[in-house]
């Protein structure tokens, strides 16, 4: 069974504002803001293949999506693409995973001056890993999403690469998400232990609290490494070289990318 990566999510909670201006001073094209029916806000980074999430919570309202308010600020999200939102759900059951029922919502986006509804349908299975929210999206409006303004970027990443995993128990971890599917493209799930993390990123993987899991940096495809490197530096983030090109630590959302060629 193969598996196909749609998106991975970072929170930015109540700092999507803060967020958005920073990954675009990296030099990332941003959509405009979406607001969800579910209650949460967002901007995409979007890629001919996935797309990064920033996702947070509007402020001066109670309406908040309450899986985003409760889950912590950074990578928080893997997010796999079906086509067949039911009959996913279906086999996930079947699999012995404790998914939810199908979800729908939506989101307005204008384009060339007229609203129009882009609309979702997910399968989350909360609680079934320790690393953050994981759950499949299937995209009813997929050109609502993958328009061709929003798919060129400055500092020439053009799709995502790799998403790290540490864990406590790397081979027990593998093993549970090789149960979604194998990933067969582009895009690679490595998990990992704190030693092999720290080996990688050096001071950049941090020392925060130890937990069994969580998803501990994305990678990024790009043209230039370097460029992203003095992107960091204007900017003030703590940036050095990893085995395969550069690493890039953003405290402010918890978050550590990776930028390789």
């Amino acid at each position: 069974m193969s598996a196909e990566l749609d998106h991975l999510v970072i929170n930015t909670r109540f700092g999507t504002d803060a967020a958005a201006e920073l990954f675009a001073a990296l030099g990332f094209t941003l959509t405009p803001r979406g607001y969800h029916s579910l209650g949460s806000i967002n901007h995409l980074i979007v890629f001919e293949q996935g797309y990064l999430e920033l996702i947070g919570l509007p402020s001066g309202t109670d309406r908040l999506r309450q899986e985003v308010l409760a889950s912590p600020l950074g990578i928080d999200g893997l997010v796999l693409a079906c086509d067949d939102p039911i009959a996913t759900h279906e086999r996930l059951v079947r699999q012995g995973f404790a998914a939810q029922p199908v979800q729908r919502f939506s989101r307005p986006v204008e384009v060339d001056g007229v609203e129009q509804e882009a609309r979702f349908a997910t399968v989350r299975l909360p609680g079934e890993f320790a690393a953050g929210r994981v759950y499949f999206c299937h995209h009813e409006t997929p050109e609502l999403v993958w328009r061709r303004e929003w798919l060129g970027h400055a500092n020439g990443v053009s799709g995502i690469a790799r998403l790290t995993v540490v864990s406590a128990e790397p081979k027990e971890s593998a093993r549970r998400y090789a149960r979604l599917g194998g990933f067969d493209g582009d895009f690679q799930l490595d998990i990992v232990d704190a030693q092999a993390l720290v080996a990688r990123f050096g001071a950049l993987a941090g020392d925060g609290e130890p937990c069994p899991e969580r998803f501990a940096a994305i990678s990024l495809r790009c043209a230039d490494p370097a460029l992203l490197a003095r992107r960091a530096a204007a900017l003030g983030l703590a940036h050095g070289p990893t085995p395969a090109g550069v690493g890039v630590s953003i405290p402010s959302f918890a978050t550590l990318l990776e930028f390789v060629q």
